[in-house]
């Protein structure tokens, strides 16, 4: 797949482009719908399927008080959008200068004189621009000046009886809600967290159940604080049952600013300190509690990794370690 950060000139001389557009945080199964279309439209046309995507949320930007948490960062989006099998992703820095450029403006420098798109698929739902002033409608108006064509796709719709279409709002809230599994199945994968595996107060060794505490951006949404059973995915690839406390630990702490992730490897003795870790989450387990003490909460915590230990063993063996 080639990114393309530079937008001065064409990427593809000669060639034309069937291109989407979007946030695309999560790169879940509606992208992924939308991503097909794509795909196919240029597969037919014998033009390059491409994504144009930001380098950061847009919201960050013209709204950072109210601006949603991310699903992925950039590196796992694009990761994410590899894998759809696209031909190319034009990653546009979105900056101020960026957020007040008129739509027409946008078509004409990114689309037209860029990329030489020949048709846009975007959701019904779409906007973009300054003041989101830009709709399907304006791209029709676009395309017919400038010779595309514009197809509005349907979004794509839950498949578990809720009547609303696949999101990144959707999947934030039922994170929120600590659904792990309704989260991953509109992502289409389980949801996943990453970090570098950092020094922490050692805690869980103490206790007998050492953990790799995963500093994860600030940025990212993570479910609700919680047990979780999941998969912890190393460098290397390997993929290791593990049980996941997220929260602030208020056994042993009073208060706390923020949420820690650890993860324990279940029946693993391994040095993580340092490394980049990936951690999938599979199922809840139960809601952070406070215990009478570290008896109580030990006497919890064996009875959590047995759990967790079941759970992950009976996935599909294409997905469990």
């Amino acid at each position: 797949m080639l990114v393309v950060r530079d937008l001065s000139t064409s990427p593809w001389p000669g060639r034309r482009a069937v291109v989407t557009i979007g946030a695309y945080d999560g790169v879940h199964l509606g992208h992924q719908s939308v991503i097909s279309a794509v795909r196919a439209k240029a597969a037919v046309d014998g033009a390059v399927s491409v994504v144009v995507t930001f380098d950061r949320h847009p919201a960050s930007v013209v709204r950072p008080e109210s601006a949603p948490l991310l699903l992925t960062d950039l590196d796992q989006k694009l990761e994410l959008l590899e894998a759809t099998g696209v031909d190319a992703v034009v990653v546009v820095p979105f900056d101020r200068e960026q957020a007040s450029e008129e739509p027409n403006e946008f078509v004409q420098r990114v689309l037209v004189d860029c990329l030489a798109v020949s048709h846009v698929a975007v959701g019904e739902d779409f906007h973009f621009g300054r003041n989101r002033a830009g709709d399907v409608t304006m791209l029709r108006e676009q395309g017919a000046k400038n010779d595309f064509t514009v197809g509005p796709l349907e979004l794509l719709q839950r498949d578990d009886g809720v009547d609303e279409p696949v999101s990144s709002t959707a999947i934030r809230r039922a994170l929120k809600g600590g659904d792990v599994a309704v989260a991953s199945r509109m992502l289409g994968r389980w949801f996943e967290a990453r970090g570098p595996v950092v020094d922490g107060d050692h805690r869980g060794r103490t206790i007998g159940f050492a953990t790799a505490n995963v500093q994860v951006p600030g940025f990212i949404c993570l479910p609700a604080d919680g047990v979780y059973a999941g998969v912890y995915v190393r460098p290397d690839g390997s993929r290791w049952a593990c049980a996941v406390n997220l929260g602030r630990r208020p056994t042993f702490y009073e208060h706390s600013d923020s949420s820690l992730l650890e993860a324990h490897l279940i029946d693993a003795s391994v040095n993580l300190y340092g490394e980049a870790a990936r951690v999938q989450f599979t199922h809840f387990l139960r809601s952070e509690r406070k215990f009478n003490g570290p008896d109580a909460l030990i006497a919890q915590v064996k009875l959590d990794i047995d759990h967790a230990r079941e759970l992950v063993s009976s996935l599909p063996p294409d997905v469990r370690p």
